[in-house]
């Protein structure tokens, strides 16, 4: 199925309703308001069984569950605790969502994350905090949720992992030798936001590599930009500005806004929908591991973030930052 740029949350979940009744969705970062929030309660309206929000603050969690339960009264709807920068939280977090969820997962959409953060800011391990939250505390999370994922295969439409990137993954690789930014001394904020972005398309590879005989599969998608969510509101467009130049002098290449990126900018209700084309369509699964935009599948434009070398580099990277290592 084709899908023009401008398709809404709803469209998406009317044209895929047999992929959402009586499956199970766990979705990190579903505040209100953001994107998963978006997605979340478009999902409702086809009658899920269970929707489980996983995020850190539940007062911006309870808004969500009660719109959900006002849609459908059916539907289960959970929130469980998680501070995706703060490992012990993640391992108890995923303690929690395989009990709440009976162990089969059927759609895990990692939505949570931060953007452009103006101080350097390290988490509790000591990881810069937009690689931590957009990339390793999802990978960690993933991997420990693995179990009820491949329970969930078992069911006609397989599993599905969703990564949220950006098409500000040009702006940098991952930067395998000094992720960190040696403590801070070498910060930029949209180098480590690229850098964030990069891992997660490179982890929905990893995934994909790994599992997609099991029936496990992953892709990674740029929803859009949208003024409605919290995720940019300390920037500027000075602080934008900065992005053309910097990708040419990390990268020696110009950053491209035309690969499937027009138009850049979402309403609320468009928001959701490239993310839930890659968590349901049932066509995607054979095009798997793939990158989406505009509710299109297309190549990322420069190779470290889909080259074979990279993928395995990151995910190699990133059991070393978790300090466990997962093999299928």
């Amino acid at each position: 199925m084709t899908w023009d740029a401008t398709a809404s949350s709803e469209q998406v979940v009317a044209a895929f309703a047999a992929q959402v009744k009586d499956r199970t969705f766990v979705i990190t970062g579903a505040g209100q308001p953001s994107i998963g929030s978006s997605m979340a309660t478009e999902l409702a309206k086809a009658s899920p069984a269970h929707i489980l929000i996983a995020s850190r603050t539940a007062a911006k969690v309870d808004p969500v569950l009660s719109a959900i339960r006002a849609i459908n009264p059916s539907v289960q709807a959970t929130f469980i605790q998680l501070d995706l920068s703060n490992h012990t939280s993640v391992r108890k977090a995923a303690s929690d969502i395989l009990a709440a969820t009976g162990s089969t997962i059927d759609v895990l959409i990692n939505s949570a994350g931060n953007m452009a953060l103006k101080e350097y800011t390290q988490d509790d391990q000591g990881l810069e905090m937009q690689m931590s939250v957009n990339h390793v505390g999802h990978f960690l999370l993933t991997n420990l949720l693995m179990p009820a994922l491949l329970a969930g295969a078992q069911a006609p439409y397989g599993a599905r992992i969703v990564n949220l990137s950006s098409a500000g993954y040009q702006i940098s690789p991952v930067r395998y030798d000094d992720p960190a930014f040696s403590g801070g001394k070498t910060y930029n904020p949209w180098t480590a936001y690229g850098q964030a972005k990069t891992a997660q398309i490179l982890f929905a590879h990893g995934i994909t590599n790994r599992l997609k005989q099991q029936g496990v599969v992953s892709f990674a998608c740029h929803p859009g930009s949208n003024m409605d969510t919290n995720l940019g509101t300390h920037l500027t467009m000075d602080d934008y500005g900065d992005i053309v130049p910097l990708t040419k002098r990390n990268t020696g290449q110009d950053f491209v806004f035309s690969v499937g990126d027009e138009p850049r900018f979402k309403t609320y209700d468009q928001i959701g929908a490239t993310p839930l084309i890659a968590a349901l369509d049932p066509e995607l699964t054979a095009k798997a591991p793939a990158y989406l935009q505009n509710n299109q599948v297309v190549q990322p434009a420069v190779s470290h973030a889909y080259d074979s070398e990279h993928v395995e580099k990151c995910w190699k990277l990133s059991e070393g930052l978790v300090g466990q290592g997962f093999k299928y």
